[in-house]
């Protein structure tokens, strides 16, 4: 089987909207595109490349795909990542007839989620997920993620497009790695780990203080 997997780019509030720059996504007013730029050094290069270096094929919403198209075919010299995302095939959710016209482009079709599982129980490398915060939001809702690659930038946004917004599910967490940067980058990767757990710190016997309060919530 062949796994989902996000590398998402967030802030300490969970904003993971435009971290490439001012032009890259201003929707709803969003004035801090770039974020990710003053924070980036070879500790943080060194990881990417990491996560880029094993095989994959991208998936990808189609306002995340045609921000990647605009760029990616169109840089010059010998970027690793541009070599890597022009060479793999491109998975795209899309809702237009607009042609895909990056090289190895191909629309997931009206059903985004039958689609994603068929690929999931196919043969190939594993399925990259770059930006495509509304995708991601469906995927959740459906339990189609199976790692999440996060890198948390040491700041608070505010406004903006979250990775865990309207379409996450309660779920626990496991980590599997993480790692800091000298800029104060966090690197971290989690798996889902099934429902949440609670528990009470509060005995058995609460005191009538506690019995009060819990009866002027309701």
């Amino acid at each position: 089987m062949r796994r989902v997997i996000t590398a998402t780019f967030i802030s300490l509030d969970g904003v993971m909207q435009a971290p490439g720059g001012p032009d890259e996504d201003p929707t709803g007013g969003f004035r801090h595109g770039g974020w990710t730029f003053h924070y980036f050094d070879e500790a943080t290069g060194k990881t990417l490349f990491e996560v880029f270096g094993k095989p994959f094929d991208l998936l990808l919403g189609r306002k995340t795909y045609d921000i990647f198209a605009a760029y990616w075919p169109h840089v010059q010299g010998d970027d690793p990542i541009a070599e890597k995302f022009n060479g793999v095939t491109k998975y795209v959710a899309t809702r237009g007839d607009a042609k895909l016209k990056w090289n190895k482009s191909q629309s997931l079709g009206s059903d985004v989620v039958a689609a994603l599982k068929e690929l999931k129980a196919g043969e190939g490398p594993d399925l990259l997920i770059q930006g495509s915060s509304d995708l991601i939001q469906t995927l959740l809702r459906h339990g189609l993620i199976d790692e999440f690659n996060l890198v948390i930038f040491p700041l608070v946004l505010g406004d903006g497009k979250k990775l865990f917004a309207g379409g996450a599910v309660p779920a626990a967490m496991k980590l599997l790695r993480m790692q800091s940067s000298p800029t104060g980058v966090i690197f971290a990767a989690y798996r889902p780990d099934g429902p949440v757990k609670t528990g009470s710190f509060v005995g058995p016997e609460p005191s009538e203080e506690e019995i009060e309060r819990r009866r002027l919530l309701q």
